[in-house]
């Protein structure tokens, strides 16, 4: 099976890096040339346009940033909708608003392609491991042959709906509470630092105690060791999907206070630190109170 990936960035490569171990043919396509370049050292096909990865794919993950985006690499011109097989399924991998999926959905309507909606979670580390939790979303004959894709990229695959839009449902309630996760951590973290407790300790805490996840050890890990960049987790991913979450929740009537509290840290984060990943939030508030949390103690 023939398969490509737009948008080969710290999400993408993985997909793709997974894919061409998985024995796949595996297609691809960004606009920055390093990453080009990348791909095509891993075994890729590096190709000049969608279309181009369109052409004889099966099935094609796209992996870009916005909802605009995936709209334009889906259903322009140039798309896939316009260059792939029918038969063949798109699969819709990035985060966007769940309205903008339907959209998509409803613009493939009579192509003879089929939409999977399936934002994935594990960030960086998971999607260069191949363990990423899907949430798709399409009639189940589709995921059944589709899966041997997926299972290459993923170690869960949950089959949360049938039509487009679920599986970015879904993955904004995730988010919500991932969002919350993070947020809390930044604050223990800037009050060790405050109350001078080493971040080793904090951090042994945490990983042992009931509070200890992924996300609150991965983030605490790379705030002690002062690893605020470079990471494969740039805040402008997170702030997107919070802002994602807090639209559905405007749509819905459901109040998201603590979602929104976190929007606002991760806001003040990426204003003073675009360059910054996730964990860049936390020196906002290490600014604020005078003291920095590092593995050996606070400073």
């Amino acid at each position: 099976m023939r398969v490509g990936v737009i948008g080969i960035g710290n999400m993408g490569s993985g997909l793709a890096k997974n894919l061409i171990a998985g024995g796949f043919e595996t297609a691809g396509r960004d606009l920055l040339a390093h990453r080009m370049q990348a791909f095509e050292a891993m075994g890729g096909v590096a190709c000049g346009s969608t279309a181009e990865v369109a052409r004889g794919a099966e099935a094609v993950f796209v992996m870009v940033m916005t909802g605009d985006e995936a709209r334009e690499v889906i259903l322009g011109e140039d798309g896939l909708a316009a260059h792939m097989p029918k038969g063949g399924a798109i699969l819709l991998s990035a985060t966007i608003k769940p309205r903008e999926a339907r959209g998509i959905g409803q613009g493939l309507d009579g192509s003879g392609l089929h939409l999977i909606d399936t934002p994935v979670s594990g960030g960086y580390p998971g999607a260069q491991a191949g363990t990423l939790t899907m949430m798709a979303a399409a009639p189940d004959a589709v995921l059944d042959r589709f899966a041997p894709v997926m299972q290459a990229v993923s170690a869960h695959i949950h089959r949360v709906g049938t039509r487009p839009g679920e599986g970015q449902t879904v993955k904004a309630c995730l988010q919500s509470l991932i969002g919350a996760q993070f947020s809390a951590t930044f604050e223990a973290a800037a009050l060790a630092a405050k109350a001078g407790v080493p971040g080793q300790v904090l951090l042994d805490v945490f990983s042992t105690s009931s509070a200890g996840c992924g996300v609150v050890n991965n983030a605490l890990e790379k705030i002690i060791d002062r690893q605020f960049e470079g990471t494969g987790s740039h805040i402008d991913t997170m702030h997107k999907d919070l802002t994602i979450s807090m639209n559905l929740g405007e749509e819905l009537g459901v109040p998201l206070h603590t979602a929104a509290a976190a929007m606002q840290l991760f806001h003040a984060g990426r204003s003073k630190y675009p360059q910054g990943d996730n964990w860049v939030c936390t020196r906002v508030i290490e600014e604020i109170i005078g003291a920095e949390l590092h593995r050996k103690g606070a400073s």
